[in-house]
């Protein structure tokens, strides 16, 4: 017979809000050991990697025109922030070995594995439990360690924003982070129309202008050494925002024929269907306890120097926000190549708590995203599953909890007292 004592520790540790960081180190300590094997034991693969290093040297060697920056797999298109990265782990590369850099994408791994638990914390209202999920995907591992993206980067530094923003007090230094994963990448974008929204819940409309200008000028500051050199070459190729992408990557719309995919009227139509729904979360859910999207940004502009929303957005609610916008922007993205998985995958398992559908359908959205992200090449099939479950993740999120499920009351005075109310979502409801 197993021991009663047993029995009691492992349902405390899967259910027992008190117990969450012994699940999470335990967690933790286990996926830090699959990564060390995986690096040890799983072949490389080199896509992109050498490109970094070898623009990065050029970097290096005192060039400044981007449009003169190329590498075996084609021109340098990401921001500074990138360049400055790889110009590091080329030093370390110099000095060391090929395993060590992968040894820092694996830390860099179990980095975005840890701030991921502690925003499931910070969100409140998911079980314990719900974090052994984030360790099992194939390809997350694979982008990480076996593939060496620059999204690891972007994608760990915006995790860490969130995680800030989610917290009083804390906008600057989140917006400096937010900034510098921008600087990785520009996919971080995805997260703005989300952002605009807490900022405006939170800070108010002065407020929001100051940190949206502390975001930008920390982008032209990141890049002065290019933009000085060559301004107009930098901007085009590490902001490239029609750069075209190749069909035979993309995971999302294999069904869609070439001529099709390749169309500037599929790019609109996308571009629409993604303002669209941004619109629509703002209009009907993302204001929906201030009195509505117009009464809030009346208020906020009869104000400007106070929050616009009636009550201090919890840290559940701006998480939840963040997320939804990113995933909005994934769902209609021109392309997705398979490193991409990396920009929302922690993410997932969150959201699927914040809709209203039974356990079994949220763990089937969460396999048949993964398992369309590790069919290759991407057939019509696979993409066809990861479109149905984006929009069913999305629709769950419509008419689930778009806002999070915990509300806090909070004073108005200049110094915000936090005090959470009884109004918690039950567990049962939840899973």
């Amino acid at each position: 017979m197993l021991n009663p004592a047993m029995i009691h520790l492992v349902k405390a540790l899967l259910f027992n809000r008190h117990h969450f960081w012994k699940l999470m180190t335990l967690v933790i300590i286990g996926d830090a050991l699959l990564t060390l094997l995986i690096i040890h034991f799983v072949p490389y693969t080199e896509i992109d990697f050498e490109t970094y290093i070898i623009q990065a040297k050029k970097v290096q060697d005192g060039q400044r025109d981007y449009s003169l920056i190329y590498g075996p797999s084609g021109p340098l298109v990401y921001p500074a922030g990138h360049v400055a990265i790889h110009r590091i782990l080329a030093f370390i590369l110099n000095a060391t070995s090929f395993r060590t850099i992968q040894y820092i994408y694996g830390a860099l791994y179990i980095t975005s594995l840890t701030i991921s638990c502690m925003l499931y914390h910070r969100a409140k209202s998911i079980p314990n439990w719900v974090i052994l999920l984030l360790p099992l995907s194939k390809r997350l591992h694979s982008i990480y360690v076996l593939r060496l993206f620059n999204d690891c980067w972007s994608t760990t530094l915006a995790l860490g924003a969130v995680y800030l923003f989610s917290f009083v007090g804390n906008e600057l230094l989140a917006c400096f982070l937010f900034s510098f994963a921008l600087s990785v990448k520009m996919n971080i974008f995805l997260y703005m129309p989300g952002l605009l929204v807490v900022f405006l819940k939170s800070l108010g409309v002065i407020e929001s202008l100051v940190h949206v200008v502390i975001i930008l000028l920390l982008q032209v500051w990141l890049g002065m050494p290019f933009i000085m050199a060559h301004p107009k070459s930098y901007f085009t190729n590490a902001f490239d925002l029609s750069r075209q992408f190749l069909y035979k990557w993309t995971v999302n719309w294999r069904f869609i024929p070439e001529d099709v995919f390749l169309s500037r009227r599929f790019a609109l139509t996308l571009l629409m269907g993604h303002l669209s729904v941004l619109v629509l979360f703002a209009f009907r859910k993302w204001f929906q306890n201030d009195g509505g999207l117009l009464a809030t940004v009346r208020r906020g502009f009869i104000k400007p120097f106070q929050r616009a929303s009636w009550d201090l957005p919890t840290g559940d609610e701006i998480i939840t926000i963040l997320f939804t916008s990113n995933l909005i922007g994934v769902t209609f993205a021109r392309s997705l190549h398979y490193q991409f998985y990396s920009w929302y995958a922690q993410q997932l398992p969150l959201l699927l708590w914040r809709t209203k559908y039974p356990l079994p359908i949220k763990l089937a959205l969460l396999l048949g995203v993964e398992y369309s992200w590790n069919v290759f090449p991407s057939t019509n099939t696979s993409s066809y599953i990861l479109n149905a479950s984006h929009i069913l993740i999305i629709g769950g999120l419509w008419f689930g909890y778009p806002t999070g499920t915990r509300r806090k009351k909070v004073s108005f005075k200049d110094n915000i007292h936090e005090v959470e109310d009884n109004t918690d979502v039950p567990f049962s409801e939840l899973d």
